[in-house]
């Protein structure tokens, strides 16, 4: 008889997650050996209803989860220094995105939109590929696990108005107002 050939178990996915203080409030993030694969926005990052713990019990349910700053040092400064005006880009942030190929490509797309500019929804869907499904995008923006570092804030309707975002539209215009100087 021929030994049973026995798969060993995965090894669990690490994380490490920090919480935090900025300018604009209390946040938390979450990385993997890949990068920031969640992160709160500023005054979300509250005890149990932290949004980032619900993303890595959902996303990540085996994942071993480490408290402290650890790798997270760098990108927390990073976060940091946009919230003070200080940095204006958080595209050398490596990210590890857990989505739809759908919602990657969005992602991807929000992540090209400049420090400063906005884009609409009926854009976005056409610089992702899917002309037509702004409504889908506006979707793919509620689902993002990583705001600031893929800056949905910066998506506005048709008409220019701000529209729909996570963190309120009193977060969003904060956040614009920081970029456009008008802090």
């Amino acid at each position: 008889m021929s030994p049973v050939a026995r798969r060993a178990p995965a090894a669990a996915e690490a994380v490490q997650l920090s919480t935090f203080d900025t300018p604009f409030g209390a946040m938390s993030l979450a990385s993997t050996e890949r990068g920031v694969v969640a992160c709160s926005l500023p005054g979300d990052a509250t005890g149990r209803a932290d949004p980032v713990r619900g993303f890595l019990a959902r996303r990540l349910p085996g994942a071993v989860v480490s408290e402290g700053t650890g790798r997270n040092g760098p990108w927390i400064a990073a976060v940091r220094d946009f919230l003070a005006g200080r940095r204006r880009d958080l595209s050398d942030v490596p990210l590890d995105l857990r989505g739809t190929d759908f919602q990657r490509a969005v992602w991807s797309a929000l992540r090209r939109v400049p420090y400063g500019a906005t884009i609409s929804y009926g854009e976005l869907a056409a610089r992702a590929g899917r002309p037509g499904a702004a409504r889908a995008c506006g979707a793919a923006n509620g689902s993002n696990p990583v705001p600031l570092f893929v800056p949905c804030h910066r998506t506005i309707g048709a008409d220019g108005s701000l529209t729909g975002f996570g963190g309120g539209l009193p977060l969003k215009r904060r956040l614009l107002a920081l970029e456009w100087g008008a802090t």
